[in-house]
Order: C-alpha cells, then structure tokens, then sequence
C-alpha cells in the first residue's frame, strides 16, 4: 500500500468523523425540541481494485419509523376530534346545571308542578298566584337561554372550522415546498434532513385538523392523504374552501367544506375525513348539539301543550271576556273536521252565574248545537244564534275568537263521559282558546289533516330538501314545488314522495292519523334530511310548510318560543285554577275562587303519561313529563360524561403513541455522547495515521537526500 493510500484512507477517516460529529452536535442541540427526529449518517467503506480505500458517508437521514409516525399522527388526530366534542359538550351540559344540585333545569320542571299543587291549597292567594306564574316563566325563559346557548356552541364550531380551514391551506402548502427543497436536495445529495424535520412538524400540526397517511416519494419528499385516499399533497398541494354561516340558529343550512385536490378533481372534503378538530366540530355541529337542542325542544313543547291542556279545562274567576285562539294552521272547516264528543260554551256574569250556553255535540264532519244542526261552514252562524248575542264567535288568520257581551266572561268544558276531542286534545285546547303559555311557533303537529283536507298551500311554492351521507357530506339538494290540483294533502304527499322530482330515491314522507306529517329514510343511519329553503306560505295561517308540520330542524327551535300570557302575567287573578260545573242549578254560580281544582289539574301535569316523538336519537314513546325530564337529564350527562371519557382515553392513547415514537426517533442523550466520544477517537485515529504517513515521507524524503 502507498503512502498516498494511506493518505487518502485517513483524510476520508477525518472527514467522515467531522461528518459524524455534527450530526451528532445537530441531535444534541436539538434534544429538547418537540417533535424533532434524530439525524443519522450511514457510512460505507470505499473500495478501490479489492482494496480498501477509506471511508465515506453515503446520506444523513432521519431515523423515521414510518409505523410508528403513523400510529401517533392517528392517534393524535382522533384526540384532537374526541377533545373538540367534550369541550363543546361540556359547554352545553353545563347549561342544564350540575345535576347533583337542586337548583338544575330538570329540577325546576318538577318544583314548578310542585308550586301549581299547592296552589291549588290557596287559590285565593294573590302572592301564590304571583310566585307560580314567575317560576313558570322562569323554567322557560332558561329552556329559551340553554337552547340560545346550544346554538351558540354550534355558532363556535362553525367558526372553529373556518379557522381550521384557513391554518390548512397554508400547512398544506408549505408542506409542498418543503416537498420540492427535499427533492432537489436529494438529487445533489445534499443534507435534507433540516427540510424533512421542518416538514414532519408540519405534519404533526396537520393531523391535529384531519387524518393524515404519509407515504415517501421516491425522489424525496412525501405525498400525504387522508385515510380515505384524497390527495393533500402530491405533485402539488390540496386547497380547502369554507365560508362559516355567521350566525346560527336551529335551521341554519351550512355550506359543504370542499377540498381540491392537487389533480383538480373537487370533493367534499367530509367525504374523506374522518378524525382530527374538523371531524370533531362537525360532529358537534350537526349531531351532538342538534341533538340536545331537539330534545330540549320536545320537552319544553310538551310542557306548554300540557299546562295548555289543564288550563284550558278550567277558568279564572270571574271568567274572561274574550277567549283568543292560537294559530292552528288551518281553515275553521279543516280544524272543525274531526272532532268527536261534547264541549258546552258558556256566558257568565261576574259572579259565575251562567246566562247562555251552547252544547256541541261533533259526529264526524257534522255537528249539532243545542239540538240544532251545522257543518264547518255554518258552524259560526248556528253558534252565534244560539247564545243569543251573550257570546260572539269569530274565526280569522287560523283563529278562533269568543267575545263575551255586556260584561259576561266566556267558560268553556268538555263533556265529562265524551268530552270533545280531536287528536287527543279538548275543544278550547286544540283552538288554544284560553292558553296558559303563548308560543311564537306551534308547539304540536298533529295537525288533524287528512289526505282529502286542504293544505292551502300555492301551487308552484318550494321546499328544498338537503340529503346528507353518513360523513355529513352533501349528497344532493332537492327543490319540492307545490303541485297544482285540488290542493289536498294527498296530491301534496305524491309530490313530496315522486322518485323523480322528489324525495322518493332517499326515503318517503307519510302522513299518520293525528295528521302528522313526517318523513323516514330508507336508511336512516346512512341520509339525514334537513331544509334548505322554504318559500312556502299557507293560507290562513302564514306558516311555512316546515312551520307547520314541523320538519327538518323546526321542531328544535321551539325551546325559545313559549312564555306564560302577558296579561296573566299583568293580573294573576287571570289564572284558571276553578272548572266549570255544568250541573250547577239555575241562578247558582257555576264558578267559584275558592274553587282550586285547576291547580291540582296543573300540578298533575308532571304525573300525566304523554306521547313523545322521537328527537334528538331518543326514540319517544309514552311517558310522564317528570320521566322524559330525567331521561333527558341522564342522557345529557351520561353524553358529556361519554365525550370526557373519550377524550381522555383518546388523549392517553396519543401520548402513548408520541412517547413510543419520540422513543425510537428521538435523541437519546447517552447514545449520543456515546457517539460522539466514538466519533472523537476516530477522528484522532486519522489524525494519528496522517501524522504516521507524513513521518514516513519525512523518513523517505531524507533517504532520498
């Protein structure tokens, strides 16, 4: 071997050791760097005619387990979703109060019943009188707060995504120019690593916002998807669009986030993501919190309908002069058509003496009135007669008005073996004639139309239904016209179900007995079905179509509709706690306040069985008011209770992961003054063969002297 071989085998020994050693000095600057992968230099032995001739460092490269980066940025991605949804969760539940107190939402449903029992103790009292209404008004000023606030999370979440949006595109691009540095290092062999450490942080902070699956390119750099196969990065970068809604309520129809690809094909981007903050907000968006707000809904609107009912079935003393029915949605002769039983109609003086009254007795779509005949259309007019003038009735926009004449109140009762009834609900209640809670939507669709009842809806108004896939995505939107024709609920129903122009591909809309209209998808766990728009207006009612029966998100706007009658809130003695006695004798009053019977039928309400429909992923079913508030309560809590859980476990599954990858990626402080001690004595290993090479050319050059 040459001198010159010797030579060159230690001067590559040198180099190779400065090489190592700052790899090493990288790592160990870098020790306490979050997310900062260990540089490693793999060195090989140069060969020259079999011989040995030094050593080189072929690349510096990341000490990257491709297995383990995938089962962190996954796991990460999914705490990051599970973390989302318990906050946002734990804002709504904690609206409803700490269930372990008496002081909860759900608690004041059963101690405003309490406060109406024992008023009927002391029905004379004005103070009671005053401190029931309160509580009442109270309990449905906090639904109406709570179901403000639920919106409010959702008005979060949407914003939250927005934000997300607009912190993805720029990881996404520069991710793709780290991408381009890499790759053109690579080719000149060049010392990427700095590039591909900045670029797996960036990758990390991109899975805190959707699942990520890095694949290396060959030439360097990596092509990223999500789990379901859409390109983020590739030859190029994704970009991902969103406007938020602004503000939020219960009908909002939010906008589809939409991704193009680096190819240019544009998806949905719900489609292929299914972890990180942007799977988790839309969770909490569209599911949980809609959710609980529907539920919210459908307790609140039992609530009123049924202290509507009590009230209804009684009458303050002395009685009211004008008795003023709620929108019902409906012409007299569609909301007459359908009772069956008897409801008396009465005047009385202020001492609760009756002066006139009017037995009506239904059968059918005919009635009777005193013994005289009438149908919806003379309805008004037989009435009218037979009080005499003592009571005028009148019917307008959908309501039914009774008007006491000179100074006589107006008491109405149903039979007491065949009261009037239609769907379930007495004459006075079903008109709403002397509603205990006003509402500004209807609090019940069970409309008691028919298929041949009128829906009195224009023919050409629209409904545009939106259909959505289980990911949430946007499958197809769908614009329903009214058809032109008789105008029955029958022609409407083919519309709403027609394969071609309607809903009929996803699922069908049907009409039950009550004359609820409802729809149900073929595949309820794979399309929901929200509104989009509704451009309809029925006549003489003025609700819309949604309104009316009470589709898509309409029945969760109720929690924010009811309060107790402002003049009862002005004058307590206007409460209804006596019922009328029909039986009593001529002359004798057949009103009393000291009467508290009302009361009792008002404090019962909590205790009487209920149908509730199915909202928010409860299944409904009959049962007490007092029941569906603890079921709500548990639900509530065993949810919230849920989302901690799992963000917990999702958290601790993360740090598991990071912790195994930080093992087997990070810097090891002794291995590396290991190395570096190994590196400093080959390095002086060469020093000491160069120094061997050059007293031997002194040696040689002095024999050659």
């Amino acid at each position: 071997m040459s001198l010159n071989s010797i030579m060159n085998i230690a001067t590559s020994g040198m180099q190779t050791a400065q090489s190592q050693l700052r790899v090493t000095a990288d790592n160990i600057a870098n020790v306490d760097t979050p997310g900062y992968v260990r540089k490693v230099a793999d060195q090989s032995a140069a060969v020259t005619n079999g011989y040995g001739a030094g050593v080189d460092v072929t690349r510096v490269r990341l000490a990257t387990d491709r297995f383990l980066q995938a089962a962190a940025l996954s796991a990460g991605s999914d705490a990051a979703r599970q973390g989302v949804r318990s906050e946002l969760y734990d804002q709504i539940q904690s609206q409803f109060g700490d269930p372990s107190s008496d002081a909860n939402f759900f608690a004041q449903v059963d101690k405003l019943f309490a406060s109406y029992a024992t008023l009927a103790e002391s029905p004379t009292s004005s103070a009671a009188r005053q401190d029931t209404i309160y509580k009442t008004q109270s309990m449905f000023n906090q639904a109406a707060g709570i179901a403000a606030q639920i919106q409010s999370a959702r008005q979060e979440a949407d914003g939250r995504l927005q934000s997300a949006v607009e912190t993805i595109n720029p990881l996404l691009e520069q991710i793709d120019k780290l991408n381009k540095t890499i790759a053109s290092g690579s080719v000149v062999n060049q010392d990427v690593t700095g590039a591909q450490n900045a670029q797996l942080g960036l990758i990390n902070e991109l899975s805190k916002y959707m699942d990520v699956k890095v694949e290396p390119r060959a030439n360097g750099g990596v092509t990223l998807r999500t789990n379901a196969g859409t390109t983020l990065v590739g030859e190029g970068h994704a970009t991902i669009s969103y406007q938020s809604a602004g503000t939020v309520d219960a009908t909002t129809a939010f906008s589809d986030i939409m991704i193009t690809e680096p190819s240019g094909t544009r998806w949905p981007l719900l489609d292929g993501v299914s972890s990180g903050q942007i799977r988790g907000l839309v969770e909490m968006r569209d599911v949980d919190a809609p959710a609980a707000a529907a539920r919210l809904g459908e307790l609140t609107a039992k609530m009123a309908d049924e202290l509507n009912r009590a009230h209804n079935a009684n009458s303050s003393v002395p009685a009211p002069t004008t008795l003023a029915g709620r929108n019902t949605g409906q012409s007299l002769e569609n909301a007459l058509n359908g009772f069956s039983g008897a409801t008396t109609i009465t005047a009385v003086d202020a001492a609760g003496v009756v002066q006139a009254s009017a037995q009506i007795v239904f059968s059918g779509a005919t009635m009777t009135i005193n013994g005289v005949a009438a149908d919806p259309s003379t309805f008004l007019g037989v009435l009218n007669a037979q009080m005499g003038g003592a009571v005028t009735a009148s019917f307008a926009d959908g309501r039914l008005q009774l008007d006491g004449a000179g100074g006589n109140g107006v008491a109405i009762a149903d039979d007491a073996t065949t009261p009037g009834s239609k769907g379930g609900r007495g004459f006075s209640h079903w008109f709403g004639l002397n509603d205990l809670v006003t509402m500004t939507t209807p609090t019940f669709y069970e409309t008691g139309l028919t298929l041949t009842s009128q829906h009195g809806f224009d023919a050409g108004e629209s409904l545009t239904f939106r259909f959505a896939g289980e990911s949430g995505a946007r499958q197809r939107d769908i614009t329903v016209s009214v058809p032109a024709g008789t105008g029955t609920m029958g022609e409407l129903l083919g519309a709403l179900n027609d394969p071609i122009t309607g809903v009929g591909r996803y699922g069908a809309f049907s009409l039950d007995a009550a004359g609820r209209l409802a729809f149900k998808a073929y595949d309820p766990a794979a399309t929901t079905m929200s509104i989009v728009k509704d451009a309809t207006t029925q006549t003489p009612s003025g609700l819309s179509m949604s309104e009316l029966f009470g589709l898509g998100a309409a029945g969760a706007t109720r929690a924010g509709a009811y309060s107790v009658r402002s003049d009862i809130q002005q004058d307590p003695g206007k409460l209804a706690l006596a019922q009328l006695n029909l039986a009593a004798a001529a002359g004798t009053p057949a009103l009393s306040k000291s009467d508290g019977r009302g009361g009792l039928a008002l404090g019962d309400v909590g205790k009487r069985n209920v149908a509730f429909a199915s909202a928010g992923g409860n299944a409904g079913g009959t049962k007490t008011l007092s029941a569906y508030a603890a079921d709500f309560a548990g639900d509530i809590g065993g949810k919230a209770s849920a989302a901690k859980t799992r963000s917990e476990t999702a958290a601790a599954l993360s740090t598991e992961a990071e912790s195994r990858r930080t093992s087997a990626q990070g810097v090891n402080m002794d291995e590396e003054l290991v190395n570096m001690t190994t590196f400093q004595q080959a390095y002086n290993a060469s020093a000491r063969l160069i120094q061997a090479s050059k007293d031997m050319y002194d040696v040689l050059i002095g024999i050659l002297q």
